[in-house]
């Protein structure tokens, strides 16, 4: 997610600016989702695994839920959408420099999707916290529901970790 966090200024400073930065968790949340999804899909049936399909809707559900709370947020904003092929290129570059075949399983390549949201929105929450601007929705909300997907995302990297080790 490098160039994506790189984007993360020390502080964020207006509402545009957040928006294209929730609009980026927006797409994240979806980009490893389907990426997860496709990667299990095209496993033989043979390595299909119950508790890995679990896994994957679990996150595909709270990756749902995520992205409406970001949209709630960008739009309680007063900024512009940023346009969705500017924010998909964002992502597409960032977190597109790896494929699903370049992990050791479709449970390597949900652990490294959620590692990259736990970071994407630490740094967010960091940049939030470091600003003086007061932006168009509660800073307090905000925080607290960034916090909550944060916590979420930390708590997809243990269960796919238990995940794998339940099946080493």
């Amino acid at each position: 997610m490098a160039a994506a966090v790189s984007s993360l200024a020390a502080s964020v400073d207006s509402d545009r600016q957040l928006a294209r930065l929730l609009q980026i968790g927006v797409v994240l949340e979806e980009v490893v989702e389907v990426r997860a999804h496709r990667h299990y899909q095209s496993l033989p049936a043979a390595d299909r695994d119950a508790d890995i399909e679990a896994l994957l809707s679990d996150a595909s559900e709270e990756s749902a839920d995520h992205r409406a709370r970001l949209e709630d947020i960008i739009e309680s904003l007063d900024a512009d959408s940023i346009p969705f092929g500017e924010v998909e290129a964002l992502v597409a570059e960032s977190y597109g420099q790896t494929g699903p075949d370049d992990f050791d399983g479709v449970l390597y390549d949900q652990l490294h999707g959620e590692e990259t949201a736990y970071k994407f929105y630490d740094d967010l929450i960091a940049a939030i916290e470091a600003s003086e601007a007061a932006f168009g929705v509660d800073q307090d909300r905000l925080l607290a529901t960034l916090r909550e997907i944060r916590a979420a995302e930390a708590d997809g990297v243990e269960s796919v970790t238990a995940l794998m080790e339940a099946h080493r």
